[in-house]
């Protein structure tokens, strides 16, 4: 199926909420990533996000260059042509824009999304994260609250980031006392009485209970999933609204364990920011190629090895199949595997 529309996006989205599940966002930086994504996604029977960070923008670009703008482009119109070969929707989504990538990277994407619209098409991502993290929170609000009326004008949602992830993504790295990583209801209020609940624009929150990016093993990340809850319940008396109010999303999940991220998603998560987990499965089977096929990837002693096995299609197939297989076993953690749009 074709990339979502803003509505589709919408819909999803919606769908998650009511549905008590979320989607999983999975990182991608080349074309091989994105057709792992789309595979495990297909075999899930779950729709989903594909996203990508400056880095990952900057790979796709090539790495002697560096054009994230151009990068996170030619990403979005490679996945716009080849997911109209699967029978999943997935929505395309920028992550991890700080302050000082702003210029290079978002804001050049919203520009380009704005002259879609102009034109009747449908904006190129149906979000954008602006990672505020790293400023003051008064900043990080005031940024976007700009941010947010350029985004309602072209149909695409915005997504924040009201605490601090610990550890280190794409160069974005924080490190701090441990309050920091917990946001309060006290935060999230500022937030909204400058966003509004939707009125303004549509928004998700990535709040912060404890998240860490990077590799850990179960338990030693001190995630406090209940906190979404308590915040869901302080907005939502603060401001009169239903329960859960909040659309959440979910960073630096490696390492949570299955009852941590069941919770999250009970507290309003949508949306599952995943990375490390699909970065090592693809690796990891090809080292084990690699390993079991020494003497046909490398020409040993003078030998003429095996073209049939250092073809880079080879463990290439398999590398995206393991990935695949990681995003599989996200989508059945999630709650959103049988459920796309499509079924």
């Amino acid at each position: 199926m074709p990339v979502a529309t803003p509505e589709q996006y919408a819909e999803m989205l919606d769908r998650a909420k009511a549905g008590g599940f979320a989607y999983p966002a999975i990182n991608a930086a080349s074309s091989q990533s994105v057709n792992a994504v789309l595979q495990g996604l297909t075999e899930a029977g779950s729709d989903g996000i594909l996203q990508v960070t400056t880095g990952g923008a900057d790979y796709f670009a090539g790495h002697t260059v560096k054009g994230r703008a151009t990068g996170a482009l030619a990403f979005a119109k490679f996945v716009t042509e080849v997911a109209k070969n699967y029978p999943i929707t997935v929505a395309l989504h920028t992550d991890h824009c700080p302050k000082d990538a702003l210029p290079g990277f978002v804001l050049p994407l919203i520009e380009a999304s704005e002259e879609e619209v102009r034109a009747g098409r449908n904006p190129i991502f149906q979000s954008h994260m602006w990672d505020g993290s790293a400023v003051p929170l008064d900043e990080n609000i005031e940024i976007a609250k700009d941010l947010l009326p350029r985004m309602k004008n072209i149909s695409a949602i915005l997504e924040v980031e009201i605490g601090v992830v610990g550890g280190e993504e794409d160069g974005v790295q924080h490190e701090g006392s441990n309050d920091a990583l917990y946001t309060t209801v006290a935060d999230v209020t500022k937030a909204v009485e400058a966003l509004g609940l939707g009125d303004q624009g549509r928004y998700i929150s990535a709040l912060t209970f404890g998240n860490v990016h990077g590799v850990y093993k179960p338990g030693n990340v001190k995630l406090r999933p209940e906190l979404l809850g308590e915040i869901q319940a302080g907005i939502a008396e603060r401001f009169g609204t239903g329960e859960k109010p909040l659309d959440l999303v979910f960073h630096g999940g490696s390492g949570s364990t299955s009852e941590e991220i069941a919770l999250a998603v009970a507290n309003g998560v949508i949306k599952m920011n995943i990375d490390t987990d699909t970065q090592y499965a693809f690796t990891r089977s090809v080292a084990g190629f690699m390993f079991e096929n020494y003497e046909g990837v490398l020409k040993v002693d003078g030998e003429v090895g095996n073209k049939k096995k250092y073809d880079p299609r080879a463990w290439g197939k398999i590398a995206e199949s393991a990935m695949a297989a990681r995003v599989v076993e996200a989508t059945q953690q999630l709650g959103s595997a049988g459920k796309s749009l499509s079924v």
